[in-house]
């Protein structure tokens, strides 16, 4: 009897620390919640499951809940909410925290996190707090990811990353989203194309994530999405050197997928802009005397430069991607890109890029120089990088109105055909009718 009596006095000790401490709460203004806030964070930070329960004489949850209703009410104005927020994360992130977490998914938290995201009157430290949260949640196992991914989290996330003006919390956005990758066999996909579909947002350093992420997560679903090749070869229209590095990262990996011809194709085809696209310079030249500086920066131009840039790396990096190219007819269009004095750095990327494919084939070697002739090849040869600072207007066009047509000869010189595979199907033709090809090539390029 004295031994339950003692028992019961000590827990009304310890007790009542806690519940005074849940009164004040209840009791306190936004003010007042604040510094509770505060301190609490101050306090607790770190700590484990077990230790918060002490904290509050085994009544840590009624702290919790008090905390997710007052995020419920009052999350659309803003108030406290990224101090708010890190105090739900205190609960969250400590060890042997599972049925913390439980009692915040059972009354909507994941929704709510995801509605922050949204919202354009909250300030970036509380979405960046959201997406902390998300994280937790996501990482504590696979069934949370998923419940994430079908509170159609993914487009929540890529959409505020895209809209986010903060690089660190863009940061931590690429963090979760790699997370939703990994070990999420169900949403993968879904993350994926989203990752994909942030491609042409405005924001270069969503961008330069998304490329990133969009690495390890290609790796992962294994199989490519059509979209993908067009995507990333618009990207190469970036002025930011960043995103273009990235982009080109990512070329590198695509070409081991079935997406290799296409990606290849809409390589070259970019060295040569269409008659749509530099047309859109006429009224600026008609108008303005500066348009020099201006067409420095046309993302077209931008483009053919990168994509120069990209086909040199990938013809150094594997022999059967530069044969392949070379059917593509890449020595054409290196030498036409070559020839755009609008762009100084289309020029030197693609002679640069040129002067391998020469070194590497004798057969492109033999033509060059006969399109070029004698004086404008030692010219090129000699220093590659520095020819268009070097080469007249005359000589630009030469380049630019080129018909070098490698394919063809490639073809009568049954040059690798053993050890590479074409997906063009002129393998199986007779040469009258591959030459006939070719004639009416010539005969479309002179058009």
């Amino acid at each position: 009897m004295l031994f339950d009596l003692h028992r019961l006095a000590t827990s009304t000790i310890l007790y009542q620390p806690q519940l005074r401490r849940l009164e004040e709460w209840d009791n306190a203004g936004t003010v007042a919640r604040s510094h509770i806030l505060n301190n609490f964070i101050e306090t607790n930070q770190g700590k484990t499951a077990p230790e918060l329960e002490q904290e509050f004489s085994q009544g840590a949850s009624l702290f919790l809940v008090r905390l997710t209703t007052w995020l419920r009410l009052t999350y659309m104005t803003g108030s406290c909410l990224d101090k708010l927020l890190r105090s739900i994360g205190v609960f969250l992130s400590a060890v042997s925290s599972n049925h913390y977490l439980i009692e915040f998914l059972e009354v909507g938290g994941v929704l709510t996190l995801l509605e922050i995201l949204a919202l354009e009157n909250i300030k970036e430290e509380g979405k960046k707090e959201s997406i902390r949260l998300l994280q937790v949640i996501a990482n504590s196992g696979r069934k949370y990811k998923e419940l994430i991914c079908e509170s159609y989290g993914v487009r929540s996330i890529a959409e505020f990353l895209a809209k986010s003006k903060s690089e660190e919390t863009q940061e931590e956005v690429q963090v979760l989203l790699d997370s939703l990758v990994h070990g999420n066999p169900k949403y993968q996909n879904q993350v994926y194309k989203g990752l994909i579909a942030l491609l042409p947002c405005a924001s270069p350093k969503a961008q330069q994530l998304s490329l990133q992420t969009l690495r390890t997560a290609q790796s992962i679903v294994g199989t490519t999405h059509p979209s993908i090749v067009d995507n990333v070869l618009k990207v190469l229209s970036t002025m930011h050197l960043e995103v273009q590095y990235e982009a080109i990262e990512l070329i590198k990996d695509l070409v081991n997928y079935d997406v290799c011809p296409a990606l290849l194709k809409g390589l070259v085809a970019l060295l040569i802009p269409s008659f749509k696209e530099t047309s859109k310079l006429q009224p600026k030249i008609l108008n303005d005397s500066s348009v020099l500086q201006l067409t420095a920066h046309l993302p077209v131009f931008l483009q053919q430069a990168a994509a120069a840039k990209a086909i040199g790396i990938l013809a150094h990096r594997n022999t059967s991607l530069a044969e392949e190219m070379l059917h593509l007819r890449v020595v054409h269009s290196l030498l036409a890109a070559m020839g755009n004095t609008d762009h100084s750095n289309s020029q030197r990327q693609a002679s640069l890029t040129l002067k391998y494919f020469v070194q590497l084939f004798p057969v492109v070697e033999e033509h060059v120089r006969k399109s070029m002739g004698e004086e404008l090849y030692k010219l090129f040869f000699s220093n590659a990088g520095d020819l268009y600072m070097k080469i007249d207007s005359i000589q630009a066009d030469i380049l630019a109105a080129n018909k070098v047509n490698v394919t063809k000869a490639l073809y009568l010189s049954d040059l690798s055909h053993s050890n590479v595979s074409f997906y063009f199907g002129h393998g199986n033709q007779d040469p009258v009718a591959y030459n006939t090809h070719f004639q009416k090539e010539d005969v479309e390029g002179k058009e």
